[in-house]
């Protein structure tokens, strides 16, 4: 394959995920259910064709890593912390808390009941990642909605992020189920807070300092570097990325002292902030489009045509629906629409996935079930928003 026809497919597959996102302004239907088909159709297109095509598991896990971390900072760079955000921000950690908890715990029993020999420990592994909320996907699919429901999903994605990494890391410890574990746990927790306030103060730093034309992607080498870093130490490096956001975006908030804004500038990092966002927005928009057509690529169309998976798939799905819907009616005591509906499963879910070590792993079935759930929930999701917007409408029409 020559360089040109690559170049041209990178260009096309460009140009298609913009015209995903106008199409899902005005239809509703999310971008990257629309690229995760496109994905699909590409596959069986090379598949009949018998053209020569491989696509490296390793690549999918960079752009899925690389990905995250930008959308997380585009929401995170989004947020203002105020006190009337506080009632938000706490609803939204205790839902993205408590549904993490007892999704995963409901969807480690199933597998476990239908797995003959698996050991919890492996069903939690399997299920956490089942049970997580995708910022990567609900973030830019709520662009079209406002106020504290947009808040709130975002808040709510990003929090079950964090936390399914640091309920996923726990799940894979050697001794997990032991009094032990808790304690080794905390210290990672209090660590990962330590490290991201350190890197939080060093990249401000490095951002209202630097003064040559390239900055924000040297910035950005510096927030992949220390987010590697911290993984490799099996921390939550997820909060890195929230803290620097939320710090930058508020730096008024933070850097109240004399010496604090001698050293950090916090009117330089105001004058940056503007190009900060639009630059990450791009970036992740380019991530994002090139992560979720190499995974619909990835994803066997015939593994899916299968009456039994589509039944394992739509349990899985009702399960984390029926908990999310009695959460948000009696507990939250909140709207249903869309919230009830935007919970979906994506980039975070893959990158979990192929974190499980092999002896934790349940064969085929969780990796066929783990395609499945995620378009099923693109879809609930897809109805959520369009049902919301009709509502929209609606109201509009009644005030007139």
């Amino acid at each position: 394959m020559s360089p040109y026809t690559i170049l041209i497919g990178l260009s096309l597959a460009v140009i298609l995920s913009y015209l995903f996102d106008l199409a899902a302004r005005a239809t509703k239907v999310p971008s990257v259910l629309l690229l995760l088909l496109a994905g699909i159709g590409f596959n069986q297109a090379v598949t009949y064709w018998n053209i020569p095509f491989h696509l490296p598991s390793v690549l999918l896990q960079i752009l899925g890593i690389v990905g995250l971390i930008l959308i997380v900072l585009e929401g995170s760079l989004d947020l203002r912390l105020t006190r009337d955000k506080i009632p938000v921000i706490r609803r939204s950690f205790l839902a993205a808390a408590l549904m993490l908890l007892v999704q995963a715990g409901a969807i480690a029993g199933l597998l476990h009941l239908y797995v003959a020999g698996a050991s919890w420990q492996s069903c939690l592994a399997n299920a956490v990642p089942l049970a997580v909320i995708s910022s990567a996907v609900a973030i830019p699919s709520v662009a079209g909605l406002t106020g504290q429901k947009q808040e709130f999903i975002i808040y709510e994605s990003t929090f079950s992020d964090i936390m399914g990494i640091m309920l996923f890391n726990f799940a894979l410890q050697e001794d997990f189920a032991q009094g032990v574990s808790v304690i080794t746990f905390g210290r990672d927790v209090l660590a990962i807070l330590v490290v991201a306030v350190v890197s939080t103060v060093a990249l401000a730093f490095l951002l209202g300092r630097l003064r040559g034309h390239i900055k924000f992607f040297l910035l950005f080498a510096f927030l992949v570097l220390m987010y590697s870093l911290a993984k490799k130490y099996h921390l939550s490096s997820l909060v890195l990325v929230l803290v620097f956001g939320l710090a930058v975006n508020n730096a008024d908030l933070f850097l109240r002292g004399p010496r604090l804004q001698r050293w950090l500038h916090p009117d330089q990092l105001a004058s940056e902030l503007a190009q900060l966002k639009s630059l990450t927005a791009e970036s992740a928009f380019l991530v994002r489009t090139f992560f979720f057509l190499a995974f619909g690529f990835s994803i066997t169309l015939a593994n899916l045509i299968s009456g039994n998976l589509l039944l394992q798939g739509l349990l899985i799905v009702a399960v984390l629906t029926l908990i999310r819907f009695l959460y948000l009616k009696y507990i939250a005591r909140t709207d249903l629409i869309p919230e009830l509906f935007i919970a979906p499963k994506g980039l975070i879910t893959v990158l979990l996935f192929y974190s499980i070590p092999d002896h934790l792993h349940l064969g085929e079935i969780s990796e066929n079930i783990l395609s499945m759930v995620i378009l099923l929930t693109g879809l609930l999701m897809m109805f959520g928003l369009q049902l919301s917007h009709r509502n929209a409408i609606g109201l509009l029409q009644n005030e007139e």
